[in-house]
């Protein structure tokens, strides 16, 4: 009797249903850990976002705070210098309002005083809710980062989100 060499269909069989059972398992956990890094990585740009509209009011008063993401971006290279409407305080990425999975945006309101930007939101949404990310994020001049788990696309802060802690 000759002696076999190699693998049997069957043992082949059992490795590669043992292989997918893993996959499986393996996959979905996968999937939630990049949700929760590009949940993370929102948070860290709304912050961002927070630090540079209150540097920008603090340089340009008489305008207050940024209207858009393209006033505190700006190309400053070289010999450019900030403005009041490119004041280099975010990255172009950000600026461009796609990030890790999310979109970004800001707008600013005249207060009491008139023409002075007195108050701003930020929020931020997943690219494609339960894909990229659950949770959308905003904030006001107050700097506190609250979320929404509700599914529905916010456009600023309208006081029922839930501040993080």
């Amino acid at each position: 009797m000759r002696k076999q060499k190699g693998f049997s269909l069957i043992e082949l069989l059992i490795v590669v249903a043992i292989i997918l059972i893993i996959a499986a398992i393996a996959i979905p956990n996968l999937l939630r850990a990049r949700i929760a890094a590009n949940e993370s990585s929102a948070v860290g740009s709304i912050r961002t976002i927070n630090t540079s509209q209150i540097a920008y009011n603090s340089a340009y008063p008489t305008i207050g705070f940024a209207n858009g993401l393209s006033m505190l971006a700006g190309t400053c290279t070289g010999v450019v210098l900030p403005t009041s409407a490119g004041a280099c305080l975010i990255d172009t990425t950000l600026a461009s309002g796609t990030k890790s999975g999310y979109t970004f945006n800001t707008s600013a309101a005249v207060g009491a005083t008139g023409t002075v930007l007195a108050t701003y939101q930020v929020w931020a949404n997943p690219l494609a809710s339960n894909t990229t990310g659950v949770k959308d994020f905003c904030s006001v001049q107050d700097a506190v980062v609250r979320y929404n788990s509700g599914g529905t696309v916010i456009t600023g802060c309208v006081g029922t989100e839930t501040p993080l802690q």
